[in-house]
């Protein structure tokens, strides 16, 4: 490494010989740190560099802080769910969606249940359709073995 781009704070950018370079962020009382090693000539930047680290860590935290971290809450229904619990269930994926989270809606066929498939999809169907105002459907309800699944995810507030 004999060259490197000088970049920073009182610096003329340029190239110059890596002595020079370390030697000119000496006489500024501040360190040499290299930006970006895969250029040529490699690129460093005249910069405190505790000062340098810590925006480092402060941009991560912000963009950390701004990724939603979204799950996917799960609720079962049984073919000949009754109306009681499906309007139980309809609270408890109410307040998911307002939380934010993905709902995973599935019903469960078991044994010969498997012929009730058209009153599986009413269900779901249904179920979406008393959560419109809140929900939008990822995907509709469709057959995957033996269960019915349909997702839905939150509606973007304004």
């Amino acid at each position: 490494m004999n060259e490197v781009r000088v970049v920073g704070e009182g610096v003329e950018p340029g190239v110059y010989p890596f002595l020079q370079a370390l030697r000119m962020a000496e006489e500024q009382g501040l360190d040499l740190v290299e930006i970006s090693a895969s250029a040529i000539p490699p690129v460093c930047r005249i910069v405190d560099y505790k000062k340098f680290l810590y925006d480092l860590k402060k941009k991560q935290k912000e963009i950390k802080a701004k990724q939603a971290n979204v799950e996917v809450k799960e609720i079962r229904f049984g073919p000949n769910t009754d109306e009681h619990d499906v309007n139980f269930k309809l609270k408890h994926a109410r307040k998911f969606l307002e939380e934010g989270h993905k709902i995973k809606a599935f019903v469960f066929f078991r044994g010969r249940t498997i012929v009730f498939k058209e009153r599986g999809e009413i269900l779901l169907l249904k179920f979406a359709q008393d959560l419109e105002d809140i929900g939008l459907v990822e995907a509709m309800p469709k057959l995957e073995g033996k269960r019915m699944i349909m997702y839905m995810i939150p509606k973007k507030k304004k």
